[in-house]
């Protein structure tokens, strides 16, 4: 059975361009409307650490759609390269969005945005 997930990226917590927010309650309201089957939070998956959490997490061979609410989408395909390749995930799989300098309820409104894209 095919899996949603949505992953939040904060820049280890202490960019400023995440002080207006609140990722738990970002991470809580996607929850809630049950648009994805998981959620989860890394303080920075374009870290070392970070790659072996996106290289374990995606060797699950479910995961049909995996969003990413961080940095640039396209800093995002760049930086996870790598990590999913070596786990044999498909990057067309992954669809990221920009939350930096967002209040609680744009970045909701964002990812819900991408979610129910229809591309």
């Amino acid at each position: 059975m095919a899996k949603k997930g949505l992953l939040l990226c904060v820049c280890q917590g202490t960019c400023p361009s995440f002080h207006q927010m609140d990722v738990f309650e970002v991470l809580n309201a996607i929850r809630r409307e049950n648009l994805v089957d998981f959620v989860s939070l890394h303080p920075q998956l374009c870290a070392t650490d970070g790659d072996e959490y996106l290289k374990t997490l995606t060797e699950n061979k479910t995961i049909d759609e995996l969003y990413v609410a961080g940095c640039d989408p396209t800093m995002q395909s760049k930086m996870y390269r790598d990590a999913f390749e070596s786990a044999g995930f498909d990057a067309k799989k992954h669809k990221g969005v920009d939350i930096r300098n967002m209040t609680t309820e744009q970045a909701i409104s964002a990812i819900k945005e991408l979610i129910n894209a229809k591309v």
